[in-house]
């Protein structure tokens, strides 16, 4: 059962969290400031898939605590959820800054809190497979120099990050980064689901299935990502690349407030800030470039 960790200093709202939780199947805590959830953090890193974290508390805030957080070697990746009443840009984007990227602005709706936090826990859960998966990835990619790899469907897009992710110093990291740019190429560049789409299968918890559905279809079947690597003297650049018509990718290099309440549209502006040293689009937007800095034993 997944675990949710409710901070508040309203015990009426914890309260009513905990009501609209826990029917959902999910089992919740609560801390009633920000020290004592550092402390429940802290005392056990692994316990949690999601923090529902209240923005304005005494003391110590919402964002102080997002600060520990993100400071945390084990904790920096797990989700948190900003619940605010404060809807400004400029308040969402010092969230942001600290690393919320999922939010709910008070008061929100049963079927909003349950699929921001579904969304949530669901890229944890992947985001913590792939962290798995890679310390069993077959290390001997870190002997070649250059290499080409297809990839169709976003099976083949998860074991290629999990593999590729070898060659960074920072495997853990890599491989979310690559993994979100090549769904994006599979999703949005050869299958064509448009933003607006994503949310509405999101709501159903349909987008899986619709993915694996393009994939197989006659106009869709012959369509392919390609992902290139090559080693420099300090780092690896890899380029990913689409047979989509491109995007205004400008927008999604940061998140911004405007989608800060979003079910997803977080995974390009994650990969840029947590994953790589550089991050670009060129052209039209259907094929990236980006580097990293490469294992210390390939300087």
């Amino acid at each position: 059962m997944n675990k949710i960790l409710v901070v508040d200093d309203s015990r009426v709202a914890r309260l009513s969290l905990r009501g609209h939780l826990e029917p959902a199947g999910y089992f919740v805590e609560m801390a009633e400031d920000g020290a004592q959830a550092l402390k429940m953090l802290e005392d056990n890193p692994q316990r949690y898939s999601v923090v529902l974290l209240d923005r304005t508390m005494p003391g110590m805030d919402g964002i102080d605590v997002l600060i520990h957080i993100k400071k945390h070697e084990t904790l920096k990746t797990m989700p948190v959820i900003m619940q605010t009443a404060r809807d400004s840009d400029k308040e969402i984007r010092e969230g942001l800054k600290a690393g919320a990227y999922y939010y709910l602005t008070k008061p929100y709706g049963h079927d909003t809190l349950l699929i921001i936090v579904g969304a949530a826990i669901a890229d944890y859960k992947k985001y913590k497979s792939l962290n798995e998966e890679t310390s069993r990835a077959l290390s001997s990619i870190v002997l070649m120099k250059e290499g080409s790899f297809m990839f169709r469907t976003l099976d083949e897009a998860d074991r290629l990050s999990m593999l590729m992710s070898q060659l960074g110093s920072k495997p853990k990291d890599l491989v979310l980064g690559l993994s979100e740019l090549m769904i994006n190429a599979i999703e949005h560049g050869n299958l064509g689901i448009t933003y607006n789409e994503k949310s509405v299968l999101n709501t159903k918890n349909q987008w899986r299935d619709e993915v694996n559905r393009r994939v197989k279809l006659p106009e869709n079947f012959s369509k392919v990502g390609t992902l290139e690597f090559k080693k420099f003297n300090a780092y690896v650049e890899f380029r990913i690349k689409d047979e989509g018509n491109g995007f205004d990718w400008e927008k999604y290099l940061e998140f911004s407030p405007d989608r800060a309440f979003d079910s997803h549209g977080r995974g390009i502006a994650m990969a840029n800030s947590m994953s790589f040293d550089s991050l670009e689009y060129i052209g039209k937007g259907n094929e990236i470039r980006a580097r990293v800095k490469g294992k210390r034993y390939l300087l």
